[in-house]
């Protein structure tokens, strides 16, 4: 699985980074496509710029480094999630094949659309993956049941401490016993 790893993602993030260097290079390509998404988006996002050119350039930006890192094996998971969240505004924006017109240019869009969609599903298998190692959620699980079987068993063995130690105490004549509890 770990060779399968070692290929696969440098495979997925190839179309990310060279998009993005494409977007980033002449963001004014795309960005007429981009603002009936880009502006919504800007304007419920705080931060973000306004300009439709400066929101694809950070798009394009953000594909081309979560690329890296997902191609590279570093923060594989979460440049997975990045690249997800971000290639939703973009196909949404780039592939409207609903708006379409013309027959041909409608079922190309579908099908960039369907592509990218398919690739968004990709970014989530690869975001869940933990290398054949449990989940954080699986490992605290497993943590807090540990954690409270020592609890309880921490209890256990103080309550037949102090029961010993009160049987030992009664088991005592009646005058060492004064002098121990005194």
């Amino acid at each position: 699985m770990a060779v399968l790893r070692k290929f696969a993602r440098p495979m997925l993030a190839s179309v990310f980074i060279t998009g993005g260097l494409s977007t980033v290079r002449d963001p004014g390509r795309v960005a007429p496509a981009a603002e009936p998404v880009a502006t919504p988006v800007a304007s419920r996002v705080p931060r973000l710029p306004d300009d439709p050119e400066q929101l694809v350039r950070l798009n394009g930006a953000v594909h081309i480094g979560a690329g890296l890192l997902l191609a590279t094996g570093i923060a594989p998971r979460v440049a997975a999630l990045a690249l997800a969240g971000s290639l939703v505004p973009t196909t949404l924006a780039g592939h409207a094949w609903w708006k379409e017109k013309d027959p041909e240019r409608r079922r190309q869009q579908r099908t960039h659309f369907v592509k990218n969609v398919s690739l968004i599903g990709g970014l989530l298998i690869t975001a869940a993956d933990t290398h054949g190692k449990p989940s954080m959620a699986y490992r605290a699980r497993g943590a807090a049941t540990t954690g409270r079987k020592q609890a309880a068993k921490a209890r256990r063995e103080t309550t037949h401490t102090v029961r010993d130690a009160a049987d030992a105490v009664r088991a005592l004549p009646d005058r060492a016993r004064q002098t121990v509890t005194g």
